[in-house]
């Protein structure tokens, strides 16, 4: 196979997808080394590549590639990115298989057809097998820049211990209640002198604040809320600081995850077999086992379809408080 001189990979959203394309990214440059690499992606999304050393050049739908490419790697794989594909001259093609009849019968009959729970970034990498890209240890990456971690640091000391909190979610069956992140956050802030801060975009300043109504103005005097506060990039050198992150199955779980920061997840109606586990990065997961009507939907829901919303809140706060305890307290006193 001659060598490969340019490549294009198409990846338009959103945040956590887009991270979880950084291993390949990686793989890729290491397998074609001379090779460009340039990558596609909606604008709001393009900081989280903006440092990237594999990355020659970032482009837009709206001011897209309109060079030729030995290899492009799409893998959005929808109607957009298709017409986006259709204006180039590409030698080879080729389409993440994104297996959608699997979690359409997952969800719809129980039916698991899932013979192992792979990671998104194995199947993002599957198609490249032929072009011999091959696996690394290492995990997702993000490259904040000097103004990034200089906020980071003017927020969070590395004399104290913090933790994140990444509470936010598009879709309620992915969100823990707020009532029950105020239960975690109290117990925590009642016997550890933490640093906590709330990260999320200004789509999630109601459920910051819904968080913090549960608390007692002490307790949440001592919480930052930075929701809607931070640029992307700044968000990603927080998380790049703080000591550990609970977190919803959201896209700052995959940001957290680029710096092999411990993650503590909640997973509502994400079950593992859809592959959006923290890859290669430490993580404990707090899901409620056995519950038949979970996942009620690949990407989440709007209200709980039962009306009992049992897969958030049958997730104890006092187990998710206790595992947070023991982890810093290890830190401090290993």
């Amino acid at each position: 196979m001659n060598p490969l001189k340019s490549i294009l990979v198409i990846r338009l959203s959103s945040i956590g997808d887009i991270i979880l394309t950084t291993p390949l990214l990686r793989r890729l440059k290491q397998r074609f080394s001379n090779a460009q690499i340039d990558y596609c992606t909606k604008a709001p999304f393009s900081p989280l590549l903006e440092h990237s050393p594999w990355v020659s050049t970032i482009c837009t739908p709206e001011d897209p590639p309109r060079d030729s490419y030995d290899l492009v790697v799409d893998l959005q794989n929808n109607r957009r990115s298709a017409s986006l594909v259709r204006q180039l001259k590409a030698r080879r093609i080729i389409r993440y298989r994104k297996h959608n009849w699997k979690k359409f019968l997952l969800v719809r009959t129980g039916l698991n057809l899932y013979r192992s729970v792979d990671s998104v970034v194995d199947r993002y990498q599957a198609g490249l097998k032929a072009f011999g890209v091959e696996d690394d240890p290492a995990g997702c990456e993000l490259w904040p820049g000097d103004s990034e971690r200089d906020y980071a640091a003017s927020v969070l000391s590395s004399s104290t211990l913090s933790l994140a909190v990444c509470f936010g979610a598009k879709h309620y069956t992915k969100r823990y209640p707020p009532a029950k992140f105020a239960a975690v956050l109290q117990s925590l802030l009642q016997r550890l002198p933490l640093k906590i801060v709330l990260l999320g975009g200004a789509e999630d300043s109601e459920h910051a604040a819904a968080i913090l109504e549960h608390l007692s103005a002490e307790h949440s005097s001592r919480i930052e809320n930075l929701a809607g506060a931070c640029t992307l990039m700044q968000t990603a050198a927080l998380l790049q600081r703080c000591d550990a992150v609970l977190t919803n199955d959201t896209g700052l779980m995959h940001m957290a995850s680029a710096f092999g920061r411990h993650l503590f997840v909640l997973f509502g109606s994400s079950v593992r077999e859809f592959g959006f586990l923290p890859y290669h990065a430490p993580y404990t997961l707090f899901e409620v086992a056995g519950l038949t009507c979970r996942p009620c939907s690949h990407i989440g829901r709007d209200r709980c379809p039962k009306g009992h919303f049992r897969c958030m809140n049958d997730i104890s706060d006092n187990s998710v408080a206790t595992a947070l305890i023991d982890h810093f307290r290890s830190m401090r006193y290993p």
